[in-house]
């Protein structure tokens, strides 16, 4: 069995939730990534904060490639990631978890493949279920145990940021079938699929978007509500962790079968 990585998102930058926690550096063709080891019940896990230990790095300007590949030589197989994400839909509140199954992709200036020609070649991942609804399907299990309300789909917005989106922009993304709206989640999902890694997002409602929300959107409002439900999102990673069955079968793991597998 692979390890597990938990890639924690704004408000989810410390590995305290693990035992046996190390910290480790590890350098690779697209950069230097620090992460913590650790484990529970008997696993193990890998702790990666996305934003840095002190969220010094801003959505844009996060290396993902750096990240996902070194997870992958990590020995990860499985990622359950975390995003603070703006509400589009009414039936998705604050303080509610939503686990997306699509994405629309509104970056501008990241990398998002390790495939550009040249020595690792050129690939076309097939993207038909982004997240993996295995592992989707553990955290949905693992927040009826604890009795939260998990919404077990919705479609991911992702904009470039660090600002937030203009309410003509939330307009739009919900007339394309928009729930939700962040910063992060691309291109870290195409990459995780195109290492063959079993991945899944629990997004944490913080607030509605620009035109939605009564008031102007602040940092400090994410920040606060990511506070105060930080227990309840551990609580949901560590059951989805406990009751986690690897499966060496699933489709996220030979999604390269016909390009003879990930091999950077």
């Amino acid at each position: 069995m692979g390890r597990i990585a938990i890639i924690g998102g704004t408000g989810v930058c410390d590995a305290a939730m693990l035992n046996q926690v190390k910290e480790g550096t590890m350098d690779n063709f697209y950069g230097t990534i620090k992460y913590m080891k650790g484990t529970y019940k008997g696993k193990d896990i890998v702790f990666l904060p996305r934003h840095g230990k002190n969220h010094q790095i801003p959505p844009h300007l996060i290396n993902y490639r750096a990240n996902i590949l070194g997870l992958k030589q990590l020995g990860v197989t499985t990622i359950i990631a975390t995003t603070a994400v703006g509400s589009l839909n009414p039936a998705y509140k604050p303080d509610d978890f939503v686990l997306q199954d699509q994405f629309l992709d509104f970056t501008k200036m990241r990398h998002a493949t390790f495939f550009d020609g040249g020595k690792n070649g050129v690939v076309h991942v097939d993207m038909t279920s982004p997240y993996c609804p295995h592992l989707r399907q553990t955290i949905v299990e693992a927040g009826t145990e604890l009795g939260y309300t998990v919404h077990p789909q919705g479609t991911y917005v992702c904009t470039e940021g660090p600002r937030f989106e203009t309410p003509a922009e939330i307009k739009m993304f919900e007339k394309l079938g928009g729930d939700l709206v962040g910063m992060t989640n691309v291109p870290e999902v195409c990459l995780a699929r195109e290492a063959e890694m079993c991945y899944s997002t629990i997004s944490m409602i913080t607030n509605f978007a620009a035109g939605i929300s009564p008031t102007p959107l602040t940092h400090s409002e994410v920040v606060e509500c990511m506070a105060k439900n930080s227990e309840r999102l551990k609580q949901l990673i560590l059951k989805s962790i406990e009751i986690y069955i690897d499966d060496e079968t699933c489709e996220c793991r030979h999604t390269l079968k016909d390009y003879g597998g990930f091999t950077i």
